[in-house]
């Protein structure tokens, strides 16, 4: 192709961007004339030359073309964010930011995996992520006002100093407050015990897999019994039912086969120990069972 016709093509590509912002490759080649090999060619030599973009996220497998500056109209193709990741880009917007470690294992994972959309940045030692249309100093102001709601708070409930005389509570009503308050301390110490020990058992289940080979693609559901991932194993993708105890029953392995015929993949199960002799002897069976016929 001369050399005049090349700037042409490349003139048409950026002047379609910017009438139509992201765009797919597909809608660019058929809007150029050309097929999806040449299109993608000059695709490529556009983003070397630094004069168009590429999303992280695709569609299907194809990734998204834009100008620089158009950023923000990437929020046109959100809908085809699924799973986890689609709840963390809605927890993300809604909020603007996010602190990293007070996120629940799968969100954190999710929140890296959307980079189009989350950016991250770091304040007194602390990873935050905001949404991509949102300014880092924004996060300052934010801060700001909270403090500010909550010095007014603090000010409404000091009393003053006729009233502290007054109403300084017996002996007795102090014991008895301090013991209402003592539950509630237990409570939060059980709370952050079993959420550490739910990431505890996501990083052993991430560790086995790379030792195993197998590539983690997406997170389905996450709690603190059953874990449900999306993994890539020799090429094959299958669903991956990890449960937090050491004995599955027949009833954890029905759920897990329902779950996986649902999706149309097949699926593997993780737990802490082996399955009970009466459950592998089943697995077993089933293994070499031909077929099961009703004589009439």
């Amino acid at each position: 192709m001369p050399a005049a016709d090349t700037s042409i093509v490349k003139g048409k590509i950026l002047n379609f961007l910017g009438r139509n912002g992201p765009s797919l490759p597909v809608h660019i080649a058929k809007d150029a004339g050309m097929d999806m090999l040449f299109t993608s060619a000059f695709l490529s030599e556009l983003i070397s030359h630094q004069k168009i973009k590429t999303s992280n996220m695709k569609v299907g497998t194809s990734p998204i073309y834009f100008l620089p500056g158009q950023e923000g109209s990437l929020e046109r193709f959100s809908e085809h964010i699924k799973g986890k990741e689609r709840e963390a880009w809605t927890l993300l917007k809604r909020d603007k930011f996010l602190i990293d470690s007070k996120q629940e294992p799968a969100i954190r994972v999710a929140l890296r995996a959307i980079k189009d959309f989350a950016k991250p940045f770091e304040k007194n030692g602390e990873v935050i992520w905001r949404y991509f249309t949102t300014k880092e100093e924004e996060y300052l102001s934010q801060k700001k006002e909270e403090e500010k709601i909550v010095q007014k708070e603090e000010k409404k409930e000091i009393p003053k100093k006729e009233e502290i005389h007054k109403e300084e509570p017996k002996k007795e009503e102090k014991e008895k407050s301090e013991k209402k308050k003592k539950p509630k301390q237990i409570k939060s110490k059980t709370k952050k015990s079993t959420k550490e020990s739910d990431e505890k058992f996501f990083n052993k289940v991430k560790e086995y897999l790379a030792k195993k080979g197998i590539i983690l693609s997406d997170i389905i559901n996450f709690n603190k019994k059953e874990l449900i991932l999306k993994v890539l194993e020799k090429g094959e993708e299958k669903l991956l039912f990890a449960y937090n105890k050491k004995r599955i029953s027949e009833k954890d392995i029905l759920n897990a086969y329902k779950k996986s015929e649902e999706r149309k993949m097949n699926y593997m199960i993780f737990s802490l120990g082996e399955p009970p002799k009466k459950t592998q002897n089943l697995i077993d069976a089933a293994k070499k069972l031909d077929s099961i016929e009703k004589i009439d």
